[in-house]
């Protein structure tokens, strides 16, 4: 295989161009830094630079995803938590970004989504149907109780 080395200042421009096209997490930038270097203490120093630059910064990003996921993927709150854990971010970033989220609009969107999936399966009323409007928002992260409130109401 051949590898080719870059050097600390070219890793540097890399990682801010990776970064300012796109809100990015710590450990996705370090998964990047150690494609183009083995060293840690390069990695480090160049996660290093780019937080005190402003091109990484992980509240800033916990805000993002969690507003861009909750908007354009229809995520609820728990699959949102569940991946910022995987990518390894602390429990008080995870609060602030899912307080970007509005309770109010929140819950109103639950129940947009959950009228337009009695509307998809033509409002039956049986044990299969339940079952797939149940499956359809816990693997997007809502909350059961969410779910079965709305199963009482229609």
């Amino acid at each position: 295989m051949n590898y080719k080395y870059f050097s600390v200042e070219e890793i540097q421009k890399k990682l801010e161009y990776y970064c300012s096209y796109q809100e990015r997490c710590h450990s996705e930038v370090f998964n990047k830094i150690m494609k183009l270097t083995s060293d840690f203490n390069d990695a480090n120093s160049v996660i290093t630079k780019l937080i005190d630059n402003g091109y990484l910064n992980e509240t800033r990003f916990c805000k993002e995803f969690s507003i861009g996921k909750f908007n354009h993927k229809n995520w609820g709150k728990n699959r949102i938590i569940s991946e910022l854990k995987k990518r390894k971010i602390s429990v008080k970033n995870i609060e602030i970004g899912l307080n970007e989220i509005d309770e109010n609009v929140y819950l109103k969107k639950f129940n947009e989504l959950f009228v337009k999936q009695l509307d998809k399966h033509n409002r039956k009323n049986d044990v299969h149907t339940k079952k797939k409007i149940f499956d359809y928002f816990t693997y997007r992260g809502w909350e059961k109780d969410l779910i079965f409130k709305n199963f009482e109401k229609f």
